[in-house]
Parts: structure tokens; sequence; C-alpha cells
């Protein structure tokens, strides 16, 4: 059986006990119906994991005491995603696959073309969705370290959150010269483990808003032929940079 897996936002020490959430606590007891002396393993999400065994357990209120740190091996690829606000649900979508897939930050913006126009109590409200979505998506897939999700920001906003040393990559599907393959193949930038990567919502970035990425000293590619849906793009990129510089493919399995 394996072992289940449980966030605790607490700095993690062997030896220590800790007080589960209520929320954790009712998730242990009523739906994996664990008992006295199980052991469970908790992450705090900046990329420590232990192992815990249960000390205490009553109603609604579970004490675990925190045993020996386990290994968890942490890439050396760091992955920004710039997403553009999408229509509806699609950006939970993006968040929880995203998570999977290794992003270290994500960052929505309103471009242009983004439909969805939010009050600032509603962008609070799914910023605070998002971070749950990522934290269960890590919780899920064996993630030591969840991933920061930003407020959203403007566009402006966005190209400036890009640190010197990431490669920037600007995904426009009217770039016809250079395909992500090429990009990534490049010498000059073979030895890059930081991207930053810029996706645009439904409608595509306006020449103007590519212009301006491209000004900033951010490269433009294509991902191909097909024009790939808004909750789509990220996927492809993520998956693409994991495989050509990442994790994916490696024979050893290791916590993101």
């Amino acid at each position: 059986m394996t072992t289940p897996r449980i966030f605790s936002p607490e700095i993690l020490r062997e030896g220590h006990r800790v007080d589960l959430e209520r929320e954790n606590s009712q998730y242990i007891q009523n739906v994996l119906r664990l008992k006295m002396g199980d052991v469970v393993s908790l992450f705090d999400g900046r990329g420590s994991e232990h192992e815990a065994a249960i000390t205490e357990l009553s109603e609604g209120i579970i004490t675990v005491e925190i045993g020996a740190k386990k290994r968890a091996c942490l890439p050396d690829l760091k992955v920004t995603l710039a997403q553009s606000l999408p229509k509806g649900s699609k950006m939970d979508f993006i968040i929880q696959k995203s998570t999977e897939l290794g992003v270290d930050r994500i960052i929505p913006f309103m471009s242009s073309r983004s439909i969805p126009r939010l009050s600032e109590r509603k962008a609070v409200e799914r910023r605070k969705r998002w971070e749950r979505i990522a934290v269960e998506a890590c919780r899920q897939c064996g993630r030591a370290r969840i991933p920061e999700i930003r407020s959203i920001v403007t566009f402006e906003e966005m190209l400036e959150a890009k640190e010197e040393e990431s490669l920037g990559i600007l995904l426009w599907e009217d770039e016809t010269e250079r395909g992500i393959k090429e990009l990534l193949r490049d010498k000059r930038y073979g030895d890059s483990g930081d991207f930053f990567v810029i996706v645009g919502p439904e409608g595509g970035f306006s020449r103007e808003e590519a212009e301006r990425a491209i000004a900033r000293d951010f490269i433009s590619a294509s991902l191909g032929s097909l024009i790939l849906r808004a909750e789509t793009a990220p996927l492809a990129i993520l998956t693409i940079l994991q495989y050509e510089k990442g994790s994916f493919g490696q024979a050893e399995k290791g916590a993101l």
C-alpha cells in the first residue's frame, strides 16, 4: 500500500509532534481510515518530506510524531509559466496539470484579448482556489515543493517579472521561422535550466504585444502547425521542457 501524503505548512523537524489541520485529520479518519501507529508522509511544500506516525487520534484531531526525512530529488530545471487568463474554469485545469508537470511559478496575467475581467475580490478568491488546487496536485503526484501562484497582473507587470538569468520564451502562433525544438537545441541556449514561458489567451497575442515581449529579450517560438487550445499549449510546452531539459526520460524517479 502506498503511504498517504499529507501537506503540513509547518516546519518539519524529526522528533517533534504536530497537530494536523482539521481538514487533513478528517480525511485521514473518514477516508483513509487510518489508526494509531499508522504512518503517513508529511510534506511542507518547500521541498522537505518526512515520515510521521499517528500518536494521538480523537474526533477530528490527529497528532503525528515526525520521523526521518525522506529523500526528495529536486530537479535542476526551473520553469515559470506566465499564462494569460483563459475563460471559465480552464485556469483550474492549467494550475493542476502544470503543477504535475513540475512548474515552479505560475503568473496569471491579463492580455488585450483576455476575456475574463475579474473584480479585486474575485481575483483574490481565484488565487486562493488555485493555491488549494496546487497543494492537492502536489499531494497526488508526489511533489515535495508547491509552485508559487502569483496574483493576476497586467501584461507589462508580467514581462517585468522575468529574472535576468531566465530564458524568456514567447509562444506565438504567428512565428514562422523558429520552432520550439530548434530553439531548445540551439547551442546558444544549450545550458539553460531556467525558463520563463509566456502562453496567450484563446485569441492569441496581438502583434503589438509580441513585439513588446521581443523588445524585452523574449524569444518568439512556435509549437508547430497545429493551433492548440489555451489550456493545451502550456501543458505541451511544459512536457517538452521536461523531456528536453528536465526529469522526463530519466531512469530514476524523484519528487519534484
